[in-house]
């Protein structure tokens, strides 16, 4: 079992850029497909960025692709996603996930794994 922490998170201005990270514990994260997702307030969660079990496949929600980029550093145990040119409806609280499954998770069910989430505010 893994256990993963969010970190990163905070104000930041529109325009402005934030690198999240996910360090895992418990187990070797090269052994986890990984996602990101959102929740801002009185909104359901999101997908926003998975990477696969191997580290050859990305996928990103229209919303973030082209801004956002998700990467793992299998030295450290820990996932990232690079946010850059952050807009103010990219205000959410952002959790990493994992899973043990092959391919893109792209949806919250695909996950077995949670951390308990970092803020980020955009303030415009």
């Amino acid at each position: 079992q893994v256990q993963l922490v969010e970190s990163g998170g905070g104000l930041v201005q529109a325009g402005g850029s934030l690198r999240l990270s996910c360090a895992a514990s418990g187990r070797s994260l090269s052994s986890y497909g990984v996602g990101w997702f959102r929740q801002a307030p009185e909104k359901e969660r999101e997908f926003v960025a998975a990477l696969s079990r191997s580290g050859g496949s990305t996928f990103y929600a229209d919303s973030v692709k082209g801004r956002f980029a998700i990467s793992r550093d299998n030295a450290k145990n820990t996932v990232y996603l690079q946010m850059n040119s952050l807009k103010p409806d990219d205000t959410a609280v952002y959790y990493c996930a994992g899973r043990t499954g092959y391919g893109l998770g792209l949806h919250g069910y695909h996950y077995d794994y949670w951390g308990q989430g970092t803020h980020v505010t955009v303030s415009s």
